[in-house]
């Protein structure tokens, strides 16, 4: 299929519904999940997180999470199914993902809780939104 074709059949729904749908598992994985490894993993205070602009930050985070479903929507196509969607997803996020952030976090000198659970959220929401990117 060419790219004029992904566009045509862009559904803008799915896209939505996935974009949300990986915010509400970042809520999930960096809340009750990993919330606190992740706050010790990182050298965060609870003081850090309850000065940043709540609002701007997580409005910002659903438009990129949004910019990513549709950018999954247009890599894998019009003619995907779930299981199509869902091994693009899982290789997105596996493949280019998880491993640009471990370079990152080898440079950074993070530590590996911290790649695990960011590589680990990127891995699963990309998986589950090109479940319903295919599914729809």
């Amino acid at each position: 299929m060419d790219f004029s074709s992904s566009i045509a059949a862009f559904n803008v729904w799915a896209v939505l519904g996935a974009g949300v749908t990986s915010f509400v598992i970042g809520g999930i994985w960096y809340g009750p999940v990993f919330g606190q490894v992740w706050i010790t993993a990182f050298g965060f205070t609870e003081e850090d997180l309850a000065s940043r602009p709540v609002g701007r930050t997580f409005g910002l985070s659903l438009l990129l999470a949004l910019i990513a479903a549709a950018n999954l929507e247009l890599f894998i196509g019009a003619q995907a199914d779930w299981v199509f969607g869902a091994t693009a997803g899982f290789f997105a996020g596996f493949g280019w993902v998880a491993m640009f952030l471990g370079i990152l976090y080898l440079f950074e000198m993070r530590k590996l809780a911290a790649y695990l659970i960011d590589a680990g959220y990127c891995v699963i929401c990309l998986t589950v939104m090109g479940v319903l990117l295919g599914a729809f």
